[in-house]
C-alpha cells in the first residue's frame, strides 16, 4: 500500500512539474480544483447509494487524487505536504476516540462525539456555537447542522408540534409575501421544513435524495407508458399515468 501511495504522489509531482508536467494540471489552483473535489465526493456517494462497488473503487481513487492534488499545491506553496495531512487526520481520530486510544472508558455516541468536537472548536478560538459549520455544505445539510448546534444549547422545540406549526406559518407567509420578499420567505419555509423533519430524527438531505430518486424513477416509468407521446398528453392524462405508476409500485 505504501508503494501505491508513493506512486500516486510521484504521478502528481510529475503532472505539476513546471518543465515536463501537464499544462492543465500546472494551471490549476485550490479554487479551480475545489469544484472537482466536491463533484468526486458526490460520485462516491452515488456509487454507494447504488451499491455499485466496482465503480466505488474507482470513485474513491478519484477522491483520493483530489486530496493528493490539493496537498501537492500546498507543498509547492510551502504550507504543508500530504504527510502532514495524513498525520493531522490520524491525530484527530485518536483524539476523538479517547475510549479507544486515550485510556478512557465508555462508548461513543453522537452526544459524546459532538462534545469532543465542541471542545476542539473552543480550543481553536471559536466564539459562537455556529462557528465551524462550513458555508460550502449543501443548503439542507447546513440548515440541519445549524439547527443541531442551536439545539445543543437548548434552542429547540420540545416536540413535533412546534416545528409543524412553524411550517404552516411559513407557508402562509410565503403565500402573502410581495414578490421582492418571496425568496426570503421561501428560504424560511425550507428551513422550517428541515426543522420538522429533524424533529423526527430524519436527515433532510438523505430524505430529499430519496424523494428525488423516487420522482425520477416514476417520471421515467410514465414516459415509458406514454411511448414517446408524453409531451402531447394533457395534464389530466399525465396525472393518470402518474397514478398508474404509483399503483404498479404498490403492487
Amino acid at each position: 500500500m505504501t508503494d501505491q501511495i508513493s506512486r500516486l504522489l510521484a504521478i502528481m509531482a510529475t503532472l505539476r512539474d513546471p518543465v515536463r508536467g501537464c499544462e492543465w494540471d500546472q494551471a490549476q489552483t485550490f479554487a479551480t480544483i475545489a469544484p472537482y473535489t466536491i463533484e468526486e465526493a458526490y460520485e462516491v456517494s452515488d456509487a454507494i447509494e447504488r451499491e455499485a462497488f466496482d465503480e466505488l473503487r474507482g470513485e474513491l481513487g478519484d477522491l483520493l487524487f483530489q486530496v493528493v492534488f490539493h496537498s501537492r499545491m500546498a507543498e509547492e506553496a510551502g504550507h504543508f505536504a500530504f504527510e502532514d495531512v495524513a498525520r493531522a487526520i490520524s491525530d484527530k481520530m485518536e483524539a476523538r476516540h479517547p475510549h479507544i486510544f486515550g485510556g478512557e472508558t465508555g462508548t461513543m455516541n453522537e452526544r459524546r462525539w459532538e462534545d469532543i468536537k465542541a471542545a476542539e472548536r473552543q480550543s481553536d478560538g471559536a466564539t459562537s456555537a455556529m462557528d465551524g459549520v462550513a458555508r460550502a455544505l449543501p443548503a439542507l445539510l447546513r440548515a440541519e447542522k445549524l439547527q443541531k448546534r442551536a439545539a445543543r444549547h437548548g434552542f429547540d422545540w420540545p416536540d413535533h408540534d412546534g416545528p409543524r406549526a412553524k411550517l404552516h406559518e411559513e407557508i402562509d407567509e410565503l403565500t402573502a409575501a410581495p414578490q421582492d420578499e418571496q425568496v426570503e420567505e421561501a428560504g424560511d419555509l425550507l428551513f422550517a421544513a428541515v426543522n420538522l423533519v429533524r424533529s423526527y430524527g430524519i436527515g433532510a438531505e438523505e430524505a430529499l435524495r430519496a424523494a428525488n430518486t423516487k420522482f425520477e424513477r416514476r417520471y421515467r416509468a410514465m414516459e415509458d407508458l406514454a411511448e414517446g407521446q408524453f409531451d402531447s398528453l394533457s395534464l389530466d392524462q399525465q396525472e393518470a399515468l402518474w397514478q398508474e405508476v404509483k399503483r404498479a409500485e404498490r403492487e
